[in-house]
Formats: structure tokens, sequence, C-alpha cells
């Protein structure tokens, strides 16, 4: 079976250049692979399913129009668009996945995360994903008025990029011993994450065997594919333009 990664596009309505390489994407690439993973951050934001625009309308048919034509597609949530919901997995015709999930890509078990649950050691961030992730502020969320989650939404997000600007390089990359415990733990050899918008592979060792760390690359200068098949992992980038 063959198999495409993504993460962290970041979709938004002032980056038409992305959305135009994605919906390329989806006809190319992706109409060549059984099952298409995408592993957060799709929107730059997501207020709620409740939100409509022209930008979520084109992605949800695009999307729906693959999953119709055999694609399988997975959805993860990220810091950006954890409040994507049923409402849009069914209209787009896709399955949401949880952080983490164990999959089987030809006979290997494979860890999947956004990767922002790894990032350790940036604790003000990992104490705010651990207050908004909580049920009943989710539950809150979702039962304020569109206006107020907009405003919310708006101040949440120039609050974190004033504070990324500010922090050292290393504080906003995972933890190395985080990654190692994670990939103990859920028993695997393989992990494939995003959200550090570091794209490279990193080969490891883990009580002294061989393991990987295959980390996706955001959507900005360039898009960025992971192809998964018999042959290997091939992660690769294409100029948006």
């Amino acid at each position: 079976m063959r198999y495409l990664f993504i993460s962290d596009l970041h979709l938004q309505p002032e980056r038409p250049d992305i959305t135009r390489a994605f919906l390329y994407c989806l006809n190319t690439h992706a109409r060549q692979v059984d099952e298409l993973y995408i592993l957060g951050d799709f929107f730059e934001v997501w207020l709620g399913d409740d939100e409509q625009s022209p930008l979520a309308s084109e992605v949800i048919t695009a999307l729906a129009e693959l999953s119709a034509a055999g694609t399988r597609i997975y959805l993860m949530h990220g810091n950006r668009d954890f409040l994507l919901g049923k409402r849009f997995c069914r209209a787009a015709g896709c399955t949401l996945l949880p952080d983490p999930t164990v999959v089987k890509l030809n006979g290997e078990r494979v860890l999947l995360m956004h990767g922002d649950s790894l990032c350790t050691d940036d604790l003000a961030y990992m104490k705010m994903r651990r207050l908004l992730r909580n049920p009943l502020s989710l539950f809150i969320l979702r039962s304020l008025s569109l206006n107020q989650r907009r405003k919310i939404g708006r101040k949440l997000r120039n609050e974190s990029r004033e504070q990324t600007r500010q922090k050292p390089g290393d504080i906003t990359d995972v933890n190395l011993g985080q990654v190692a415990e994670t990939m103990r733990e859920h028993n695997v050899r393989t992990l494939i994450h995003g959200h550090t918008h570091r794209p490279a592979i990193h080969q490891l060792v883990i009580d002294s065997e061989p393991a990987q760390r295959i980390v996706l690359g955001d959507w900005d200068c360039d898009g960025w594919l992971l192809e998964v098949d018999e042959q290997g992992y091939r992660l690769e980038s294409f100029p948006l333009t």
C-alpha cells in the first residue's frame, strides 16, 4: 500500500498560494495513494464547524471528491485547529484520529502525532495546551457565539506569535527524552509528526535498537510531503509558486 502524510499547511484566505498547492496535491499525489494523513494545523485557525467561508467550502469539496474516488483520508488535530469536529469530517469524507495514534504501514507499527505534546521544555505552552484541551474548556468554547470565538482566536494567535518570537529555538523543539519515552510507551520504531516546522528524518537509537523520527514540514515557501510505500519513507519538498 501507499500512504501520503502532510501537516502544518496553515490554510488561510491570506495565502491562496498554499490553497492552490494543496488542491494540486490532492489531484496528483493524493490520487495515487491508498491513504492520506493530515497531521494537524491544517488550518491557520478553525473556530468551529459552524463557521462558513469560501475557503472551508472549497477544501471540504476537494476532500470529499478525493474520498469518493477511493482514497481514505485521516485528520488529526493540531494546536491551531483543535475545534475541527464531526460535522467537518462527515462533509469532507475523512476520519478524525486521536493524538497520538498507532497505525500499521505495510506491516510496521508507526506512531502518528501532531508533535506539540512532545515540546515539554516549553512550560508556558504546555500549560496553555492542557487548559485549552480540557473537556470543560472545549465545551465552553463550543458554546460561545462565533463572534466571541473569533475574538478569542485572534487574541490567542497574536499572543502565540509574540511569545514564539521571544523564545529560544530549542525551547520550541521537541524534547528528545520525551520522544524516546513516547516511542517506548507505544512500542514503535518510527514516529511521524509535524508542528515544529523543522522537516527532517532523524535516525535514533532507543534501547539499543535503531529507530527514526520523521518531522513533516510546514507549507510556507515550500510544500512538504512524506510518501510511504514498500520501498520506504521519502520526505520531499516542492515550491509553492
